[in-house]
């Protein structure tokens, strides 16, 4: 006879999570994500005179951005709503978030009977990966809803579809008082450099190497999750459990800084910093000086992109900081003593930069410059 009330309540549930299969975890996701992305007004999709206005920009674009690499890129775009960036996201993040799915069953207890142990092995290994999900899905569904494009988060490409938010550009065009087409040139840009640098291989290899650290320390997280729960069950508090599920969340945080982290955000921020400078250059060449849109980009991203940074958290980057202020002067510096052609050398895999050279950009200037790869 078990000693647990809710142990045959827990096994049914847990045998029929467990016959969804290894990936179910990212049917949570992708179904909570959904539900979060379509929001209160259905999420419609773009009108097709918007649609038609930005394919007709694309090619225009395409062309500096060439210009800029010395290079040929694909300059088409697909006008999506936010259910279809979210997906395309999901699809991008699946390599990187995949580490992060505990799988690994929680140490027994000699104070527990057999029973309870069996039952911590099944909320480890199955609650474990649904809590994974709901928190994906959770970033996912809010990532879209002001993201423009996949431009906003420097994570490596699995390939290099450019999707664009239309809906998304409008609004922000309206809400900032700007000319559609100033938006649309500016996205396009940013969304191009970004692709052509995010799926070079060893652009994208190099950001994982670094991504490995960061995803290990938001494991140690999880880690730490399911040690608050065998906790309950040592102390007989399995009812907090049950009455307030939220609880097990109380306390956990995102990594702290460290080595890693330190690494992995003057990467990203100096990418970020480089695919802003690059869109606001070429919107300059087409359109003339736009000091109001990029008085309001930086503002949007300060004040309005917290699904945005709640989306780069999950993978130990943070889109907010000094390191941003930083990386803004690190590209300035560069851009005004040799222009953004510099920058090509993001292109290969020893270009991004490291910690102690966001404060030191004539120092990744010489590294990159005398590199055998250069």
């Amino acid at each position: 006879m078990t000693t647990n009330p809710f142990g045959d309540m827990f096994g049914d549930i847990f045998s029929m999570l467990s016959q969804q299969g290894p990936d179910a975890w990212f049917t949570t996701a992708t179904q909570l994500a959904l539900n979060i992305a379509r929001g209160d007004d259905g999420d419609p999709n773009p009108q097709p005179i918007e649609r038609q206005r930005l394919e007709e920009l694309a090619p225009l674009v395409g062309r500096h951005v060439d210009a800029l690499f010395g290079a040929s890129s694909e300059a088409s775009v697909v006008a999506v709503n936010r259910s279809a960036l979210t997906i395309a996201a999901l699809e991008q993040w699946r390599p990187l978030m995949k580490p992060m799915i505990p799988n690994a069953p929680a140490s027994t207890s000699e104070e527990l009977d057999e029973s309870s142990n069996q039952l911590i092995a099944q909320i480890s290994s199955t609650i474990g990966p649904l809590f994974a999900g709901f928190q994906m899905g959770s970033v996912a569904g809010h990532f879209s809803a002001r993201a423009w494009s996949l431009a906003v988060l420097p994570l490596p490409r699995l390939n290099d579809q450019h999707l664009l938010v239309v809906n998304n550009l409008a609004n922000f065009a309206t809400e900032w008082s700007l000319e559609r087409d100033e938006v649309y040139v500016f996205a396009l840009a940013q969304e191009f450099v970004a692709s052509l640098v995010l799926t070079q291989p060893g652009t994208s290899d190099a950001l994982r190497a670094l991504l490995i650290d960061t995803v290990n320390e938001a494991n140690a997280i999880q880690g730490d999750l399911m040690e608050r729960l065998q906790t309950m069950m040592e102390s007989g508090d399995i009812n907090e459990m049950m009455s307030n599920p939220e609880s097990l969340l109380d306390g956990i945080e995102v990594p702290e800084e460290s080595d890693a982290t330190r690494a992995v955000n003057a990467a990203a921020s100096v990418l970020l910093a480089f695919f802003s400078a690059a869109a606001h250059d070429i919107t300059e060449k087409l359109l003339g000086p736009r000091p109001a849109l990029a008085e309001a980009y930086t503002r949007h991203r300060r004040s309005d992109a917290r699904g945005e940074d709640a989306a780069a958290a999950l993978f130990g980057i943070s889109t907010q900081g000094p390191h941003h202020d930083a990386a803004t002067a690190f590209v300035s510096t560069l851009v005004a003593e040799h222009s953004l052609s510099v920058f090509g050398a993001l292109l290969r895999v020893d270009g991004l930069p490291s910690a102690s050279e966001l404060d030191d950009p004539n120092a990744w200037y010489e590294r990159v410059t005398n590199s055998p790869l250069a």
